[in-house]
This record gives structure tokens, C-alpha cells and sequence, in this order.
């Protein structure tokens, strides 16, 4: 097919030409690499925008006529990356707890206590201000879909506003009260999980799309994180499970089991737990973030990819163990030490993603998408690997608008 095109044309368009590689990853596309999902690359490409939407794709020389037309210059376009997983509203910092844990002290799930302490002393206009921050820093740097997290809060009244503030920055809001049992319930955990379940649930459901439990010694157990589970999906919320982080658990076959969109982290899998998430629609959402700043094993992403499971990266980012913004690093972590290929590590910090929200329209660049697009300073998307931290993101369109770099 020379080109692609969606039946009406709009009244405002624009030509983005003279492409060296276009990265569409098209739902209809042919099947790319072993696991990277249909993955597709158009060389001395174009694409045309109408409306926030992709409505053209093909080659440069096919192109169609535009009202404005922008020259990539041989470089290359991708779809803008989908962070599905990130803890963006909270107060303070932990940069000390990192350095003891360089210095050999192991990463325990206890640590969210003090972010907590922060959050809660925190003013509503110093903690958005934060996670507006943050989520500008993601958008420079390609990101044009983000998930925020609550879970910092552990009150009622702290979880709502979180929620709440969240819903200002992205429409893909998740209820995390169940991300450990805050102090003041330390002799209650049951007494805590009914709170979550009911007068917290019912505070937070109005402003999220998604419920989320962190299934882990520490924190939740199976029959714990299953009544918050159940709880947020009669509500009304699609579910996400933080599953098998620092140690085997029942998290990802409970993932699986409740429909779960994805189960995050999976650093340590059996047989059992890959079988469940191949056999089943939830995504494997990888991190490997977490293990860079945790010193813990990488996931291992051959393996699931081998088994079929459709997997997606994502940053993590929080200020405990994990605090990058960076989509780009995560790629070249998940090729270098996951045994990624590129391919693979960008589908996944992209298509990946969107499905880790169970979102079509973003992640790719097949007709109708958004126009979420990234323009990097090299002429191929291997280069997010091939120069790892290096700052290659030179424009990023979301809706069809630049929002960040300067247009070509």
C-alpha cells in the first residue's frame, strides 16, 4: 500500500515530510519482530495531520497537499510514548534512602511512610505544582499519555484531593489508597482495608478510571488486595495490580484471574504466573526503573515476550524507588539488560502502553490516531538505545499541536 488515508477531509492540515523513518506501529499493520506486537517503520515517510488526527500515511513522495508543511529533515518520527505507570502527586523527596541503598541497604516497600509524612503537610497548590512539573518534564521528553497515581495521601480526605488534582493533569487517574497501611492503622490492617474499600473508594471513584492495589509482602496480601479489587471494579473502575516486585506472590495470577488491564512490575515470575498472564488479556507492564534504582533483578522480558504476553514499559517514577521522568532511558535499559531488541522496547514504551490503558488511539500512528507525535534529533528510533541519555527529543506534537521543542 503506497499510502494510507481516512475517508473525509478537514479544513486544517498539516504535511509532516522528508521523514527518515516513521515508526506508525498501525493496529492493522503486519506482525513485526518475535513479540513486538505489528511494529512497522516507513522510510522517507510523511504523514498528514487534520484535526488532532492522523489522517495520512505513506511515502514522502505520495504525500498529499497540505495547508502547512513541516520538513523533518531526514530525521525520525514515533508515536509519542504512553507512561502507564507513574506516581506523579506527592511532596518531599528521598534521595537519601537512595544513597543507602548504593550503599547496600535493601529497598522495602516501607519507605512510601515517609512520602506519605510529606504529602500530607503539603498544601493542594504546592503538591500540583509538583506533579505539573513533572508531567511538563515527561512531555520534553516525548511523553504524550500519562497514568497518575494516588497514594501518598492514606486519608480520605488525602486520597480525594489527590485523585482530584490528578484529574486536572490526565484523564487516566488510578486510586491507589491500597499502597501500604499507613501507621496510625498498624495494629488495624483489616480495619484499614475497610476503610479503603468503602468511605475512601466512594470519596475517589468520582475523579478516577482506574483502581490499583500494591500486592506485595509489606503491604497487601492476596485476600486483601482482592477486596480492593473488587471493590474499585463494582464501583465502576477498571483495575491495575502492582504484582510480584520483591518477591513471588499471588499478585499476577490475581491480576490475571480479575481482569486486570496489566500487572506492573513482574520481576519475579514462576511458571505459572507466565502462563496465566499468556493465556489471559492483561499486559505485563515492565519497569525497569525500579530495578536500576533498587539494585533487584531485571525483569525478564525474553521470557514473556517468548510466551506470548503482550508487554509495556513504563517509568515508574516516584520519588522512593524510582524518580526518572524518562520514557527514552527506560528503552535502553529494557534492550540493554532485559534482552530487548529496540523494536521491542519501543513498541512497548508506546503500543505497549496504550494498551496498558486499554486506550486505541494513541501509541500508534494509524489513521484516526491522535496526532501524538515525536520528532527526534537522529534518523532512527534505534538511536533512543544506540545513545542512551542522551536528550534526542527535539519536538513533540500532541493533538495535533506542538507541545514541546521547537518546530523544525
Amino acid at each position: 500500500m503506497l499510502g494510507t488515508a481516512w475517508p473525509s477531509v478537514g479544513e486544517v492540515s498539516e504535511l509532516i515530510t522528508n521523514v527518515g523513518e516513521l515508526v506508525t506501529s498501525a493496529p492493522d499493520g503486519e506482525p513485526g519482530p518475535a513479540g513486538a506486537g505489528p511494529f512497522a517503520v516507513i522510510g522517507d515517510a510523511a504523514l498528514v495531520i487534520e484535526d488532532g488526527r492522523v489522517a495520512w500515511t505513506g511515502p514522502a513522495s505520495r504525500a498529499p497537499a497540505a495547508d502547512t508543511v513541516t520538513d523533518c529533515g531526514g530525521r525520525a518520527v514515533l508515536p509519542g510514548f504512553v507512561d502507564s505507570h507513574a506516581h506523579l502527586m506527592f511532596a518531599g523527596e528521598r534521595c537519601h534512602e537512595f544513597a543507602a541503598r548504593m550503599a547496600g541497604q535493601p529497598y522495602q516497600a516501607g519507605g512510601i511512610r515517609a512520602t506519605v509524612a510529606a504529602t500530607r503537610a503539603a498544601t493542594d497548590a504546592e503538591l500540583l505544582a509538583n506533579a505539573s512539573g513533572l508531567a511538563q518534564e515527561m512531555l520534553r521528553q516525548g511523553t504524550t499519555t500519562l497514568e497518575c497515581k494516588s497514594g501518598y495521601g492514606l486519608t480520605v480526605t488525602d486520597e480525594r484531593r489527590a485523585v482530584a488534582l490528578a484529574a486536572t493533569l490526565t484523564g487516566e487517574v488510578t486510586f491507589l489508597g491500597a499502597h501500604v497501611v499507613p501507621p496510625e492503622y498498624a495494629a488495624d490492617p483489616a480495619g484499614y482495608v475497610d476503610l479503603v474499600t468503602g468511605p475512601m473508594l466512594a470519596a475517589c471513584a468520582p475523579y478516577a478510571r482506574w483502581v490499583d492495589v500494591f500486592c506485595e509482602r509489606g503491604a497487601f496480601g492476596e485476600e486483601e488486595s482482592r477486596a480492593v479489587i473488587t471493590a474499585g471494579q463494582a464501583a465502576g473502575l477498571a483495575a491495575r495490580v502492582h504484582a510480584n516486585q520483591l518477591g513471588h506472590g499471588p499478585g499476577v495470577r490475581l491480576a490475571v484471574e480479575l481482569g486486570a488491564a496489566s500487572a506492573d512490575h513482574c520481576t519475579y515470575l514462576d511458571d505459572a504466573d507466565v502462563a496465566a498472564l499468556a493465556g489471559g488479556r492483561t499486559v505485563a507492564t515492565l519497569l525497569p526503573g525500579v530495578e536500576f534504582s533498587t539494585r533487584h533483578p531485571y525483569p525478564d522480558a525474553r521470557r514473556l515476550l517468548g510466551a506470548g504476553v503482550t508487554v509495556a514499559l513504563a517509568t515508574d517514577c516516584n520519588p522512593g524507588s524510582c524518580f526518572t521522568t524518562s520514557m527514552a532511558w527506560c528503552v535502553a535499559l529494557a534492550v540493554r539488560e532485559m534482552g530487548m531488541t529496540v523494536a521491542e522496547a519501543v513498541w512497548a514504551a508506546t503500543a505497549g502502553g496504550a494498551r496498558a490503558l486499554l486506550r486505541t488511539d494513541v501509541g500508534h500512528l494509524g489513521v484516526g490516531a491522535r496526532a501524538d507525535l515525536v520528532l527526534l534529533d537522529a534518523p532512527s528510533h534505534t538511536y533512543l538505545a544506540y545513545r542512551p541519555g542522551v536528550p534526542l527529543v527535539a519536538a513533540v506534537w500532541r493533538d495535533g499541536e506542538l507541545a514541546a521543542g521547537a518546530r523544525p
